[in-house]
């Protein structure tokens, strides 16, 4: 389902939140320890219904909820798999309204993320422009969720960076 990087973005028509979070355990399987996605789109759009997906199809243990306020979250692996941290970087630079993408990745920055990387698999919600650098080596598997009037989530998933 991900696509190589520089091919032609995958599109899926997500009707239900069970859809949505169905989408991210199929990309949860998909996944390993090392990859970074990228979330974006509007509040309201799916983002952490997918990523209550992509656990179940990385088998975490514990439940997944938005880490808006306490920025990231470790869900361990259950067996095998690697790790998933949830990260929100919705809030990073909030308190600043003069803050710019530089202030938000300094945020971004303290939370070592980049440690993370290699043991397992790094979501971040609101992380485009600011958090594509992490997986500089790698690339990253970006999804851009929109809702349409009808409820309708649509996903568009690519790869960005190197394969």
């Amino acid at each position: 389902m991900i696509p190589p990087a520089g091919a032609a973005p995958v599109r899926r028509e997500l009707p239900t939140v069970d859809d949505t979070e169905a989408f991210g355990e199929e990309l949860g399987h998909e996944l390993a320890a090392g990859d970074l996605l990228l979330l974006a789109g509007p509040l309201g759009a799916g983002k952490t219904a997918l990523v209550r997906g992509l656990a179940r199809g990385l088998g975490v243990t514990g439940a997944v909820a938005s880490p808006t306020f306490v920025i990231a979250r470790e869900h361990p692996p259950s067996g095998h798999g690697p790790a998933l941290v949830h990260v929100d970087a919705y809030r990073l630079g909030a308190a600043d309204p003069d803050a710019g993408a530089a202030d938000v990745a300094a945020e971004l920055d303290d939370l070592d993320l980049d440690t993370e990387l290699d043991r397992a698999v790094v979501a971040v919600e609101w992380g485009t422009g600011v958090a594509a650098r992490l997986g500089a080596g790698t690339g990253a598997v970006e999804v851009v969720l929109e809702r349409r009037d009808d409820e309708t989530r649509v996903a568009t998933l690519r790869r960005t960076g190197a394969p």
